[in-house]
């Protein structure tokens, strides 16, 4: 009867998980399969929540998160970019943060989330692109405070090893992250694509 159980429990979770991220199929391969009886409760909350993972982490820790800009920069699409639907040529900004909180005032800071994102600026306002550089609220705050309808589509997921990452949080390297893509959208348009890395 147990095992009927597991196996019950292990068809649901392949079945929804397929449903919730619509390209698995095309995760990168360094990527590796997750097992997701072996994460907490608070770790499958953030693998699948499809709103504000600011607002998800205070709720669970009761802690202020700091969002930290570590770098963001203008680039220039080398190749087509599938998932943002963009040319070649394409001007893109390239932004990274860490989502943070401080259990003492003087304490180091826990990471709880590194993001790597891909930005679309001709499609967003100016309101968004000015609170960029400024804005601690990351970008889900800057869109949840803006004008835009926008949706969240939840693209891959798995399990990394972090490498070349920025000096600021060059100490995580070599360390296991919870993994996973998505891209925000407006009228199917994409605004920008997050990877979004959890400790394990």
């Amino acid at each position: 009867m147990e095992t009927d159980t597991i196996t019950q429990q292990g068809t649901f979770v392949n079945t929804r998980m397929k449903a919730l991220f619509v390209a698995q199929d095309h995760k990168p391969e360094t990527l590796k399969r997750i097992n997701l009886a072996q994460l907490t409760a608070f770790q499958r909350g953030l693998l699948v929540a499809d709103g504000t993972v600011t607002r998800f982490i205070e709720a669970y820790t009761l802690m202020p998160v700091e969002v930290t800009l570590l770098q963001q920069t203008k680039q220039t699409l080398s190749t087509e970019h599938t998932w943002l639907q963009l040319p070649a040529g394409a001007e893109i900004i390239s932004r990274q943060a860490v989502l943070q909180t401080h259990l003492q005032e003087k304490s180091s800071p826990r990471i709880h989330t590194y993001a790597d994102s891909l930005i679309v600026p001709k499609r967003l306002p100016e309101s968004i692109l000015n609170g960029l550089a400024s804005d601690k609220q990351g970008l889900g705050g800057l869109l949840q405070h803006s004008d835009l309808e926008t949706r969240r589509e939840l693209l891959w997921c798995g399990i990394e090893v972090l490498t070349d990452l920025p000096s600021a949080v060059a100490h995580l390297e070599g360390e296991k992250f919870i993994s996973r893509a998505y891209r925000v959208l407006v009228n199917q348009e994409p605004l920008m694509m997050i990877n979004e890395k959890f400790p394990l």
